[in-house]
């Protein structure tokens, strides 16, 4: 069954997380994806650890469904190799500091001169205009800048980082909707589109409820562990041998925690926790109440409880649990691949499931140059002169004597 984006051509100048996260996302869509990487080193997160038979175990999981296109853009035989590819591509995407894709003649006013209908993304760390546009932009940086880590961890804590990279992964997403929505607009319109987001901006994005409280009502939101700064209950709890999320964050859920949960219906009756703004204002009262209750037994006896209840709340699994327990499998969260150096080896399953086939993964991660000849080939390059590309180190293969790469 086709793919939606079968015959979309992307090339792919990005590194380490959030625009291989978006280019992943497009070649599991169906796209054929090539990444044009440096060499030796290759892309950033090729180095990362572990490592099975010197492939990058991080790299290969988000690097699926795309051909690796080692090449010297700093040669001009590497130049005339990119502007074949972009003459053709439907969508360009690079990460580059702001400046640097110019420099290296791989900008969208370059491409769009042969190409005036491509789609061209940039990510950057700060964007490509402003004050901070040249700052250099990790995601640690920009979860720092955006105010998201001076409202995660403990109360009174040091500033914390969300447990994930997630400005990478946001502004991943934010590329990847927009590029599709830039994608359908050629379809209408017949017109190339320039956009640009940043790692900054695209996390700021998500913070809709601290954004409506600020300027609502002027709180600057501060760290406040697990608890919510709107509702309670709604935060995770210690129990007698772990911890236990609950979500009893209306007054029907709030009764049945309190009465069918907790077997204390007198606390519905309590002035401290009754209305809503009550137990907002003695939330650590009302902690101490309930860890008094949940001390008295295991976390699964009361995930079983708050379930008959229909009240929700879940244990809080470590990772290897998150991925490991009956209902990741059931929902495929946890699947396998072939990959021909690394061997047999898991990846992160769709999060979407459809009725129609969507996206899927087809192909592996490639090792760094795997598809160079191939690419080249495919470009109408004689076998002589790929052999004195590879020759001269404007193009490479990082297998090309040990195994075949096409």
């Amino acid at each position: 069954m086709a793919l939606p984006l079968e015959g979309v051509r992307v090339l792919d100048l990005t590194s380490i997380m959030a625009g291989p996260y978006c280019t992943m996302m497009l070649g599991d869509m169906g796209a054929d994806v090539v990444k044009i990487e440096n060499f030796p080193e290759g892309d950033g997160s090729r180095h990362f650890d572990p490592k099975v038979n010197g492939e990058s175990y991080c790299f290969a999981v988000l690097n699926r469904n795309k051909k690796s296109l080692a090449l010297n853009m700093r040669d001009p035989r590497g130049k005339e190799v990119f502007a074949k590819l972009a003459r053709e591509a439907d969508i360009v995407i690079e990460n580059y500091r702001p400046g640097v894709a110019k420099k290296l003649g791989v900008d969208y006013a370059t491409v769009c001169q042969v190409n005036p209908r491509v789609i061209y993304a940039s990510i950057s760390g700060f964007g490509q205009t402003g004050p901070y546009s040249q700052k250099g932009g990790f995601d640690i940086i920009a979860q720092g800048m955006s105010g998201i880590m001076t409202m995660t961890g403990e109360p009174g804590g040091r500033p914390a980082k969300v447990g994930i990279a997630m400005n990478d992964i946001a502004a991943g997403v934010t590329a990847l909707y927009s590029i599709l929505a830039a994608y359908i607009k050629r379809l209408k319109s017949g017109e190339g589109v320039y956009l640009e987001t940043s790692l900054l901006e695209a996390g700021l994005a998500w913070t809709f409820w601290e954004f409506g409280a600020y300027f609502g009502g002027g709180e600057i939101p501060e760290a406040t562990g697990t608890r919510h700064r709107r509702s309670t209950p709604y935060q995770a709890y210690r129990t007698q041998d772990s911890y236990v999320t609950v979500g009893a964050n209306n007054e029907k859920l709030w009764t049945a925690f309190c009465v069918e949960v907790l077997g204390r219906p007198g606390m519905l009756k309590d002035p401290r926790f009754n209305p809503a703004s009550s137990r907002l204002a003695n939330i650590d009262a009302l902690q101490d109440e309930i860890e008094k209750e949940f001390a008295r037994q295991p976390t699964a006896f009361w995930v079983e409880k708050l379930d008959a209840a229909g009240v929700p709340g879940g244990p809080v699994f470590t990772y290897d649990q998150a991925l490991t327990n009956e209902h990741a499998k059931a929902r495929e969260m946890v699947r396998e691949i072939d990959h021909p150096l690394i061997g047999r080896m898991k990846f992160l399953g769709n999060p979407v499931k459809a009725s129609s086939d969507l996206a899927r993964s087809r192909t592996p991660a490639p090792w760094l140059g795997q598809h160079t000849a191939a690419v080249l080939r495919q470009l109408g390059f004689s076998e002589d002169h790929i052999g004195a590309l590879f020759a001269d180190g404007v193009a490479y293969d990082q297998q090309r004597k040990a195994v075949p790469s096409d």
